[in-house]
């Protein structure tokens, strides 16, 4: 199986996923600039749309969309207890995939990114995004994981919040959503992808000021 990724970027989260179920896979690092893999390969024949994570599996199949490879990969190696297998509880799952996917991803933090935002429009997404942490805030108060159990929607959510280092995004105003970030990132499997993706894109990141 191989997992196109770049650094601190979504697919972070299939990365913890994979080493929370110990599965073999090979990372193919797509530069965030240039659309290639560091080993040359056209990251646009993968996924015409250039978004990470893709994942090819092994018998050559290709599947793009963070929800959908969290839900495979949990489905692929079904030991590590990644996902409730059906019923409401596997309902509950794609509720928070949805959820963290819109809500939290696209809706506060990529607009975030965006350093030409207008101030008025900057206060406006963060009022919004209070809403939705509020939310949050709620469901996890007294709660270990999102889930009964760790799910690869705690590894998308944990992935997401990281972004918050890049963000004025502030979950400090959120103690129940700051606790379980803060737990959670001591995880084995979370600690391990932070430290080697943050590794990954401040390599990333001298790449692109010596280009």
């Amino acid at each position: 199986m191989d997992l196109y990724f770049s650094p601190l970027a979504c697919s972070m989260a299939s990365r913890i996923a994979l080493y929370e179920a110990g599965a073999p896979a090979r990372f193919r690092e797509v530069d965030s600039l240039s659309k290639f893999t560091l080993d040359g390969e056209d990251y646009m024949t993968v996924n015409p749309l250039g978004l990470v994570p893709a994942i090819r599996t092994d018998d050559g199949e290709v599947l793009t969309e963070n929800a959908a490879i969290l839900q495979y990969i949990a489905d692929r190696f079904p030991d590590a207890g990644l996902a409730p297998r059906d019923g409401m509880a596997r309902s509950r799952l794609h509720q928070w995939l949805c959820f963290i996917g819109t809500e939290i991803h696209k809706a506060l933090f990529v607009p975030l990114f965006d350093r030409n935002m207008p101030e008025d429009v900057k206060t406006q997404t963060l009022l919004k995004g209070d809403t939705r942490l509020a939310y949050l805030n709620d469901h996890l108060a007294g709660r270990e994981f999102l889930l009964d159990d760790f799910s690869v929607a705690d590894a998308y959510l944990v992935t997401v919040l990281n972004w918050k280092i890049a963000t004025p995004v502030d979950l400090e105003k959120w103690p129940a959503v700051q606790d379980y970030y803060s737990r959670l990132t001591k995880r084995p499997s979370i600690a391990r992808a932070l430290k080697e993706e943050a590794a990954l894109y401040a390599l990333e990141q001298a790449r692109h000021k010596a280009a």
